[in-house]
């Protein structure tokens, strides 16, 4: 597999969880022109609804919407996402490989184990990619230490007041239908698809991602945001920057 370098990437537990914690991010970025690789831990495969290679189909959709270059399946255990060696030193690899200038990963605090999971899977990673002692190999070639300029988390089920929010107005739309290509997942007018009822697979729902993208545009004199927790304080060469 020929892996591309990005100026960002986007880790997540599960296919979809970009599209929710920052798809009107993510498409901003594209359409600057930077480029974003989306790695997905697992395949989603204890989800409810649908099955894995319908989950699949439905990432692909959703990366012609937003734009990104390319997208990563791990292939690691769903439901089991803990920080062992083996998982950080994967991420780490990638890390190295695609020499992103940013990570944007899952928040600490969180609804599902498998993100919490995620978030220490990356934090660890992120360390280790830069020690010019560990020892990492792909394909059997070994890599060069990389350590991204910044890493920042998105927000996802549980409400966290952000540290910062990008005004996404402009892109709020192709978020959403991003997040419709996942129809196997979340609720879309006019398609019905067997399986139980979940949290996300109710109307309420998406109801409830236009409701938080309004309130965190609101704190910003904008129609829509999303918030992003910073992991270590932000710096800026002068307050000038906000003049």
């Amino acid at each position: 597999m020929h892996i591309l370098q990005a100026d960002i990437i986007v880790f997540t537990a599960h296919p979809d969880d970009a599209e929710l914690g920052c798809g009107g991010t993510i498409k901003d970025l594209t359409l600057k022109g930077f480029s974003v690789t989306i790695i997905d831990a697992t395949k989603g495969e204890l989800g409810s609804r649908g099955d894995i290679e319908q989950r699949k189909k439905e990432a692909d959709a959703a990366d012609k919407v937003l734009g990104n270059q390319q997208r990563i399946n791990l292939g690691f255990e769903d439901g089991n996402l803990h920080p062992n060696k083996e998982y950080c030193d994967i991420v780490a690899t990638y890390i190295r490989l695609i020499k992103p200038k940013m990570i944007i990963f899952p928040p600490k605090f969180e609804r599902h184990p498998d993100h919490e999971g995620m978030h220490e899977i990356v934090r660890n990673a992120y360390f280790m990619a830069g020690l010019h002692k560990k020892a990492l190999f792909h394909e059997g070639a070994s890599t060069n230490p990389w350590r991204p300029n910044t890493i920042f988390s998105y927000i996802q089920a549980y409400h966290q007041e952000p540290d910062f929010i990008i005004d996404v107005s402009h892109t709020f739309q192709a978020k959403i239908q991003a997040i419709q290509c996942y129809e196997s997942q979340v609720f879309v007018p006019g398609t019905h698809i067997e399986g139980p009822e979940t949290y996300i697979s109710g109307s309420g729902f998406m109801d409830a991602v236009h409701a938080r993208a309004r309130y965190f545009g609101s704190m910003i004199q904008s129609e829509y945001g999303e918030g992003f927790l910073a992991i270590e304080p932000l710096g800026l060469s002068s307050i000038s920057a906000f003049l």
